[in-house]
């Protein structure tokens, strides 16, 4: 059975982001934003604020776990950390190897302890070994930093370290996030380790589903920027799946989801300025999955007040001509 993760996004994928696309339909599991771990034991309302599924048995209103991710270098304030999250409820741990942000780097964490595997194996011994055994530890890592020259011993040392899963985005660090990813990488570091992994990289339509579930032999996969421009993207993978041929969201459909996301954010005292900000963002990335999207940012981009903001797509959500499904189901 496919088993489809969304992914951490930092400033993108929000609780509120996971509520609603979880929602939709499709994913298994969620990954919260990484949490910096740099000098201290958090208290619990870092957690709850990365996290606040942990207020709910660390799951999302529509029941998908939500693993905790942690990022940093110090192997024991990790699993310090670790263990507290997991105290307050968190179903599983998810340590950060992949992020590319240079601010992140400088300060030796993300992608730039892909240097060294020995980096890997000692951070994920630690948080292995300091929480109990029955909570699942995982790795996200990249093909490298600046090659792919240690993508197999990285992942050897995920394993050794004692991790039960391997994400792995098929870039390396300096490769960002231009395409294309490199899913034949994926079938290699499959077959040199024995826990199970996970696909990520590049997959937008059900089309590039298909190209990396083939060439990567993997069953489980993140989606994630793909899952932000199509957010039914989930379901339409588990649907395919099971034989069916689902038609695509209608704009009308996106919009709605737009819609709730002011409405949480409002709820949870957002300012309009962050508000409008997060809607503009959404919709730009929605411009590779929805051709009315570009019309759509155009009209909104310059738009501060959240009312006119939240009338406009209301309108918008009205019109006959995007209240249609799109039969293109691999577009």
């Amino acid at each position: 059975m496919t088993q489809l993760v969304l992914a951490p996004m930092e400033g993108l994928v929000d609780w509120r982001v996971r509520q609603l696309l979880s929602a939709v339909g499709g994913f298994d599991q969620c990954v919260t934003e990484f949490i910096r771990v740099s000098q201290t034991l958090f208290p619990a309302h870092v957690f709850y604020r990365y996290c606040p599924e942990l207020h709910q048995g660390g799951k999302t209103a529509s029941g998908q776990p939500v693993l905790v991710q942690l990022m940093g270098h110090d192997p024991q304030l990790l699993g310090e950390n670790a263990a507290f999250a997991v105290e307050l409820g968190a179903p599983g741990i998810d340590i950060n190897f992949g992020c590319p942000s240079k601010t992140v780097n400088k300060r030796e964490a993300g992608a730039s302890l892909l240097k060294c595997p020995e980096n890997l194996f000692n951070i994920v011994r630690a948080v292995r070994a300091a929480v109990p055994g029955h909570i699942a530890v995982s790795a996200k890592i990249r093909l490298g930093y600046a090659d792919k020259t240690l993508f197999l011993e990285n992942a050897r040392a995920v394993e050794e370290g004692g991790a039960q899963h391997l994400t792995v985005h098929a870039r390396t660090k300096l490769e960002g996030y231009k395409p294309p990813a490199h899913w034949e990488y994926l079938a290699r570091i499959r077959e040199a380790i024995s826990i199970p992994m996970t696909a990520n990289g590049e997959i937008w339509t059900l089309e590039d589903y298909i190209r990396c579930r083939d060439i990567s032999g993997c069953t489980s996969f993140m989606l994630g920027r793909g899952a932000i421009a199509c957010p039914d993207l989930a379901a339409r993978i588990k649907a395919m799946e099971t034989g069916e041929a689902p038609a695509k969201q209608s704009w009308a459909d996106v919009l709605g989801i737009l819609l709730a996301y002011i409405d949480l954010l409002a709820q949870d005292g957002a300012t309009e300025n962050h508000q409008a900000g997060r809607i503009k963002q959404w919709v730009a990335l929605m411009r590779k999955g929805h051709a009315p999207a570009a019309q759509c940012f155009d009209e909104i981009k310059r738009i501060r007040d959240i009312d006119e903001l939240r009338t406009k797509l209301s309108e918008d959500r009205e019109k006959p001509e995007n209240r249609q499904q799109d039969k293109r189901i691999a577009a």
